[in-house]
């Protein structure tokens, strides 16, 4: 009992600290964001609404400069003012935005944010016992060790997820009629608009997938709606 007890401890800390951070962001969200109204981008999100058959999608603007989309638990999807910027400027079309509120819906649909409470639970439980068990051959080094594995596997998670909200996002544009192009072609754009130009860390750190993989995930998508079924 006095075994398991950490670990125990572990996955109840993360639970709490998770569900805190949700808590947390959700009242920044409520306290600095507004919702969108634009005139095209309303048109285009009645679209996927229409396609997804339901009345509307609650979109935000999100009061900071940053370039990003993030979506909540409660399905409200927001796009920051440094990304609704780069829109109003041109550099960024209506149609590549709503690829960007398409990806946002995928990550609700798909139950990413509760798999994320699951994930960082589970993790903090076999954080505890890799530091134990590294401890006992390596002394010292057990955190070091559990915190570096533990980023691999939350980036690789992370990466799964990303694809997952871009296939959904992908099926969701093509049945609004918007298709896949628009969210190809964002894709090629991110790095310039987000100032991310440099190197970077090495791919299997990285949360995100390369631009280059995940453009080559779509096209593998659209290569088999397009193959005709065979009749059995």
């Amino acid at each position: 009992m006095f075994k398991i007890l950490p670990i125990l401890l572990a996955v109840i800390y993360g639970i709490a600290m998770y569900r805190f951070s949700v808590w947390r962001t959700a009242r920044m969200l409520d306290k600095e964001s507004t919702e969108l109204s634009d005139p095209m981008l309303n048109i285009l999100t009645d679209r996927m609404a229409g396609a997804l058959e339901i009345d509307r999608i609650p979109v935000h603007i999100y009061e900071v400069d940053v370039v990003n989309g993030l979506a909540v638990e409660d399905g409200r999807i927001f796009i920051t003012r440094g990304f609704f910027n780069k829109y109003r400027q041109g550099d960024v079309s209506a149609d590549e935005m709503a690829s960007v509120i398409a990806h946002e819906l995928g990550h609700v649909a798909l139950g990413h944010a509760r798999r994320r409470m699951i994930d960082f639970s589970g993790q903090n439980a076999l954080r505890v016992v890799l530091i134990t068990i590294v401890n006992r051959f390596i002394p010292g080094l057990g955190v070091w060790i559990a915190n570096m594995l533990m980023s691999l596997i939350s980036a690789r998670l992370s990466r799964s997820d990303e694809y997952e909200a871009d296939a959904y996002a992908a099926a969701l544009l093509v049945k609004s009629g918007i298709g896949t192009g628009p969210q190809k072609t964002l894709f090629g754009k991110l790095a310039q608009i987000t100032g991310n130009m440099g190197a970077g860390p090495p791919a299997w750190l990285l949360s995100h997938p390369k631009t280059e993989d995940r453009v080559k995930a779509i096209e593998e998508l659209e290569a088999r709606w397009d193959t005709p079924r065979l009749e059995s």
